[in-house]
C-alpha cells in the first residue's frame, strides 16, 4: 500500500482508494465495499456529534462506491448538512455529492433550496459559484421556479463578481433549455445584452451562449445585441494573438468566443444601420483575408481554431445572401479545402458550397469546380464524401451542364454504394425532368436509370415518365420505339416491364407498321415476361392486352386464349381472376364501337407538381428544403411535365402518384390559383372545391372552414386582420358536436385540427405554434375556463411541407374571451411571428334541447331576472329567408312558433350547465330582427347574444 503523505487531506479516504485498487478479484472488491459501507452507516447512526471532517470524508467514500457502480441509499442528510458548512472543501463535497446522486424528485429538494438561497444572499463569491452550479447540474423543475426570478438578478447586478456572473449565465441557459416557461422575461433582458461589452472574455462568452438560445424565442428582445456582437467580434478579429494572451488557442485569438459572435449573428437579418454593416462586412473580410495567411503553427490545434471560425464566417455570408463580392470569395476559398488532404476539409467545403450553389450572386462561381466535384464522386474513399459531391453537382446543376451531371451520375450509379442509390435514383430523375432540352433524351435517361439501378427506381420515378409521354405527342412514338428496344434484353428489371406494358398498351399502335415490332411481336415480348413478374405487373400486362385488343383486332384470339386459360381464371390471386374474367368477357361481348370507346386512349394528366423531389426532401429529411429546391436560379429551366407551357388556367396540384395509372376518381376541379406573393407562407388547407351542399362538413373542418388567411405581401401580414374570419367560424352551426364521432364523447370536449404549410422553398425553423390564453385562460389547470392539450409539431417545416397539430379542448367553466394561436417561426434567418384568434367560444358547446311550448314559456317566466336577460335589436346580416332561420334556431333547440322562432339548450360545461333560451322576432319590412336570451348565468346571456346576432 502506497504511504499517504502528511498532507493529503483525508487519509482514510486514500487508504480506501488504495485497498479497493489492490482487491484481486470482483468478490475481494464487492466484500471491502460492504465493510465500508457497514463503518460508515454505523458512524452516521451511532455518532450523533460527527465533525465536519469526519462527514465530509464519508461522503466522499460514498461517492466513490458509486462511481464504481454501486448503489448509495443513505448518506444525503449527511451532505446536505454539509452545505451549511463555512468551509469551502465540505461544502464543495455536499455539492458534488447532491449533483450526482440527489434525484430531481427527491424530498430533500427543499431543504438543498434553502440552503442555496443562503448562499446566494451570501454576497461570498466561491459560495454563490456553488450554489449556481448545483441549480444548473440538479436542473429540476422545482429547482426552477425557486430561483428562476434570482439568477437573472444575479446576473445583471454591478457588484457581482465576474465568475459568478460566467456561472449565473450558464445556470439561466441550463435552466431555460429544460424549461423554458420558467425564465421570466423582464428588464434583465436590456441590461444582459451589454454584458457583449464586459471586460471580462469569460462573461462574454457565457453571455453569448444565453443569448443565442434566448433570442431563437423572442428575437425582439434582443435585437440590440447585433450591434454589440458586430463591435466585439471586430475587436477580436482586428486584434493580434498577443493582445489575448488568456484567451488565445494556437496562436488564434478567442476561437471559441468568436464562433459563437457569428452564430449570434445568424439568428437575425443582416444589419440595417449602415456603419454596423459596413463594420460587419470589414470583419468577414479579414476573416477571409487571414484564411489565404500562411499558418503560425504546424499543429493541428492552429489549423482547427482558424477553420472553425472560417467555416462559420462563410454560414455567416451565405445567410445574409447580400453580398456577392463575399460570396464569390467564400466560395474560392471553399474550392481550395476540396483538394485538401484532411477529409472532414472536403466533406466541409462540399457541404457548405451546396447552400451556395443555390445563391444567385454564387452559381456561376460553384460551376468553375465542376470537374474537381466530378472527381470527388469517382475517387473519394469516404462514403459520407462522395454523398456530399453528389448533392452538389445536384445543387449547381442548370441546362448549360445537365447532360454533363446526368450522365456522370449514371455512370456513377453502376458502382454506388447502396445506401444512397435511392437518392442519386432521385436526383437523376429530378435534372432530367427539369432540364431536358428535348424529350427522347428524357425518356433515354429514364430508361437507363431504370436498366442500371432499377431496384432503387421508386413508383413516383416510372409514374413521372408515364404521365410526361401521355401528355406529350412528339414523343410518344420514340418512347414506344425505345421501350419496346429494351424490353428485348435478356436480363429485363421489372420497372421496365410496366414502363413497356403501359407505353406499348397506349402507344404500341405507333410502332406497328415495322415488321420487326408487328402487334403479335410486341404482344410475344410482352408475355415473355408474364410469367417472371410480380401480381402487381401481371395486372397491368393484363389491362395491357385488353388495350391491345381494341388497337391490333389480329391479335383478339391470342389474347382470349390467354385470358382463358386456367392459370388466370383460378387464379389464386383475386385481383389476377376478376380482371381476367372481366376483360375476356368484355373482349367476347362488347361490340367494336363500344370497344373503342372503353379502351380509348388515355386522355392527357392534369398539370401537377412532381412528386419525385417532395420523396427527395422527404429522404433528405429536415433542413434540405433549400439545397433541393434551386428554381429561383434558373427561371427558364424546361419542366417537362407541362412548364414549356403554362397557361393562366393551369394550376399545380399534387395527388397521388398512383393515380398516374387512371385507377381512382377523376381529380377535383381545381381551386383558384394561390397568389404568388412572396409573403405567402402558409398553405392554405381549405383553397379546394367547396363541399356538396348536401354534404356539410365534418365537425374538425368547420372549426377552421372560413380562417382562409389574406394573400398578404410579407410574412408578418400573413394574418394582418384575422378577427372577421374568426368571428364568421364562431358562429357556424356546423362546427358544433355531431353524431359522426368526430369529437370526443364527452359533450364538454372537442377536438381542433390545424393545418400549417409551407408554400416556399426555405425551410421554416425553430417553428413553434403554441396556444396562448388571454385574460384568465389557463392551460392544464383547472382552476381556468378552458383545458387546453397540444400535440407537439416538428420544429423544422420544409418547403412545401405540410403538419398538422391536434388541440384537445375542454370546457371546464364558461368563458366570454376565446384562446389566440401564437406561431413563431423562422424565415430565412429573419424571425416571424403570427397571432390568431382561435373560433372556440361559447356557442361551441350548445347542446340543443327538446322542450314542448307549454314547457319553454313556463320556464321563460322563471328567468325573468333582469340581470338573466340580453337582448338586441339590429338589421339582418342576411337575407331573411324564413327556411333559413328556422334552421339555425333549430341548431339551437326545437322550434315551437310559426312567427317568432324561440329555442332552448344547454352550454355543457365540466362544472355546471347553463341552460338557455332564445326567441327570435323578425321585421321583414324592416329588415330587422330583435334577438332575446335569457339564460341562468348572466354574463353568458350578453356573450352568447352578441356571437349569435352574428348568424342572422
Amino acid at each position: 500500500m502506497p504511504a499517504v503523505s502528511k498532507g493529503d487531506g483525508m487519509r482514510g479516504l486514500a487508504v480506501f482508494i488504495s485497498d479497493i485498487r489492490n482487491c484481486k478479484s470482483k468478490e475481494a472488491e464487492i466484500k471491502r465495499i460492504n465493510k465500508e459501507l457497514a463503518n460508515i452507516r454505523s458512524k452516521f447512526k451511532g455518532d450523533k456529534a460527527l465533525d465536519g471532517y469526519s462527514k465530509k470524508k464519508y461522503v466522499c467514500k460514498l461517492l466513490f462506491i458509486f462511481l464504481l457502480g454501486h448503489d448509495i441509499d443513505f448518506g444525503h442528510m449527511e451532505a446536505v448538512n454539509l452545505l451549511s458548512s463555512n468551509k469551502y472543501t465540505e461544502k464543495q463535497i455536499g455539492y458534488l455529492f447532491i449533483s450526482v446522486l440527489v434525484n430531481s424528485n427527491s424530498e430533500l429538494i427543499r431543504l438543498i433550496n434553502n440552503a442555496i438561497k443562503n448562499d446566494l444572499a451570501s454576497r461570498n463569491p466561491t459560495f454563490m459559484c456553488l450554489a449556481l452550479h448545483c441549480i444548473a447540474n440538479v436542473g429540476s423543475r422545482e429547482m426552477g421556479e425557486a430561483f428562476a426570478a434570482d439568477i437573472p438578478r444575479i446576473l445583471v447586478a454591478g457588484d457581482s463578481m465576474d465568475s459568478v456572473k460566467q456561472s449565473a449565465a450558464l445556470c439561466l441557459l441550463r435552466l431555460y433549455k429544460a424549461s423554458p416557461d420558467l425564465v421570466p422575461m423582464g428588464e434583465w433582458t436590456a441590461r444582459v445584452v451589454h454584458l457583449l461589452n464586459d471586460q471580462h472574455m469569460g462573461v462574454v462568452t457565457a453571455a453569448v451562449s444565453l443569448i443565442t438560445c434566448l433570442c431563437k424565442k423572442n428575437p425582439d428582445d434582443f435585437k440590440t445585441c447585433v450591434s454589440l456582437a458586430v463591435s466585439r467580434l471586430s475587436r477580436i478579429v482586428s486584434s493580434a494573438s498577443t493582445d489575448l494572451q488568456d484567451y488565445t488557442y494556437y496562436f488564434v485569438p478567442a476561437p471559441w468566443l468568436s464562433v459563437k459572435l457569428l452564430r449570434l449573428l445568424q439568428c437575425y437579418p443582416p444589419p440595417e444601420d449602415a456603419a454596423v454593416k459596413g463594420r460587419l462586412v470589414e470583419c468577414l473580410e479579414t476573416v477571409l483575408n487571414k484564411a489565404q495567411e500562411p499558418p503560425k503553427s504546424k499543429k493541428v490545434q492552429h489549423s482547427n481554431a482558424k477553420n472553425a471560425i472560417l467555416f462559420e464566417t462563410i454560414s455567416l455570408i451565405i445567410h445574409y445572401d447580400s453580398e456577392p463580392n463575399l460570396l464569390v470569395r467564400a466560395c474560392n476559398q471553399l474550392g481550395q479545402f476540396l483538394q485538401h488532404r484532411e477529409t472532414n476539409l472536403r466533406y466541409l467545403a462540399l457541404e457548405s458550397m451546396c447552400t451556395l450553389a443555390s445563391s444567385e450572386f454564387s452559381h456561376e462561381a460553384v460551376k468553375t469546380h465542376i470537374d474537381t466535384v466530378i472527381n470527388a464522386l469517382k475517387t473519394e474513399r469516404d462514403v459520407s464524401v462522395r454523398q456530399r459531391a453528389a448533392d452538389l453537382l445536384y445543387a449547381m446543376c442548370d441546362r448549360s451542364n445537365a447532360k454533363q451531371i446526368v450522365s456522370e451520375m449514371l455512370r456513377y450509379l453502376e458502382t454506388a454504394d447502396y445506401a444512397i442509390r435511392e437518392e442519386i435514383v432521385l436526383k437523376v430523375a429530378i435534372l432530367a425532368e427539369k432540364y431536358a432540352v428535348d424529350y427522347s433524351w428524357y425518356v433515354d435517361t429514364i430508361l437507363n436509370l431504370i436498366r442500371i439501378a432499377g431496384d432503387y427506381v421508386s413508383e413516383e420515378v416510372w409514374y413521372r415518365v408515364l404521365q410526361i409521354v401521355t401528355n406529350r405527342d412528339d414523343v410518344q412514338g420514340y418512347a414506344a420505339k425505345t421501350v419496346f428496344e429494351a424490353l428485348q434484353a435478356p436480363a429485363c428489371h421489372e420497372n421496365m416491364v410496366k414502363v413497356g406494358g403501359y407505353i406499348l398498351g397506349e402507344f404500341g399502335n405507333l410502332i406497328a407498321g415495322d415488321p420487326r415490332s408487328s402487334p403479335p411481336v410486341q404482344f410475344s415480348l410482352l408475355h415473355s415476361k408474364f410469367h417472371l413478374c410480380s401480381v402487381a405487373t401481371r395486372a397491368l400486362l393484363l389491362s395491357t392486352y385488353i388495350k391491345f385488343i381494341n388497337l391490333f383486332p389480329e391479335t383478339k384470339a391470342t389474347i382470349q386464349g390467354v385470358l382463358r386459360a386456367g392459370s388466370q381464371l383460378r387464379n389464386a390471386d383475386v385481383e389476377l381472376q376478376q380482371r381476367a374474367v372481366e376483360y375476356l368477357t368484355l373482349s367476347s361481348v362488347a361490340s367494336t364501337d363500344v370497344l373503342a370507346t372503353v379502351l380509348e386512349e388515355m386522355p392527357p394528366f392534369p398539370e401537377r407538381e412532381s412528386s419525385i423531389l417532395a420523396k427527395l426532401k422527404r429522404k433528405k429529411g429536415p433542413g434540405a428544403g433549400s439545397a433541393l429546391d434551386d428554381g429561383r436560379r434558373d427561371p427558364s429551366s424546361n419542366d417537362i411535365n407541362g412548364g414549356m407551357e403554362p397557361t393562366p388556367s393551369t394550376v399545380s396540384t399534387p395527388s397521388p402518384s398512383a393515380d398516374l395509372l387512371g385507377l381512382r376518381a377523376a381529380p377535383p376541379p381545381a381551386a383558384p390559383p394561390a397568389s404568388a406573393g412572396a409573403g405567402n407562407l402558409l398553405v392554405d388547407v381549405f383553397d379546394g372545391p367547396a363541399a356538396q351542399p348536401s354534404l356539410g362538413p365534418t365537425p374538425e373542418e368547420a372549426f377552421l372552414s372560413e380562417l382562409e388567411p389574406p394573400a398578404p405581401e410579407s410574412p408578418m401580414a400573413l394574418l394582418a386582420d384575422p378577427a372577421p374570419a374568426a368571428e364568421t367560424s364562431c358562429c357556424r352551426s356546423e362546427g358544433q358536436r355531431d353524431s359522426d364521432g368526430a369529437l370526443p364523447p364527452p359533450p364538454t370536449a372537442g377536438r381542433m385540427y390545424l393545418f400549417y404549410g409551407n408554400k416556399t422553398s426555405v425551410q421554416f425553423q425553430n417553428f413553434s405554434p403554441t396556444v396562448v390564453h388571454p385574460g384568465d385562460l389557463q392551460t392544464h389547470i383547472l382552476s381556468g375556463p378552458l383545458a387546453v392539450q397540444t400535440k407537439r409539431v416538428a420544429a423544422q417545416v420544409d418547403g412545401g411541407a405540410q403538419v398538422q397539430q391536434v388541440l384537445n379542448i375542454e370546457c371546464l367553466r364558461d368563458f366570454l374571451t376565446p384562446p389566440l394561436l401564437s406561431v413563431r417561426f423562422r424565415y430565412g434567418g429573419a424571425p416571424q411571428a403570427l397571432t390568431l384568434k382561435l373560433p372556440v367560444t361559447i356557442n361551441k358547446f350548445f347542446q340543443p334541447t327538446e322542450m314542448a311550448a307549454q314547457d319553454f314559456f313556463q320556464r321563460w317566466k322563471q328567468l325573468s331576472l333582469p340581470q338573466q336577460e340580453a337582448q338586441k335589436i339590429f338589421k339582418a346580416n342576411h337575407p331573411m329567408d324564413a327556411e333559413v332561420t328556422k334552421a339555425k334556431v333549430r341548431d339551437r333547440g326545437r322550434v315551437c312558433r310559426p312567427m317568432n322562432f324561440v329555442g332552448a339548450g344547454i352550454i355543457q360545461t365540466k362544472a355546471l350547465q347553463v341552460g338557455c333560451l332564445l326567441r327570435l322576432e323578425p321585421n321583414a319590412q324592416a329588415q330587422m330582427y330583435r334577438l332575446t336570451l335569457r339564460t341562468s348565468k348572466e354574463p353568458v346571456s350578453r356573450h352568447l347574444c352578441e356571437l349569435l346576432a352574428q348568424q342572422f
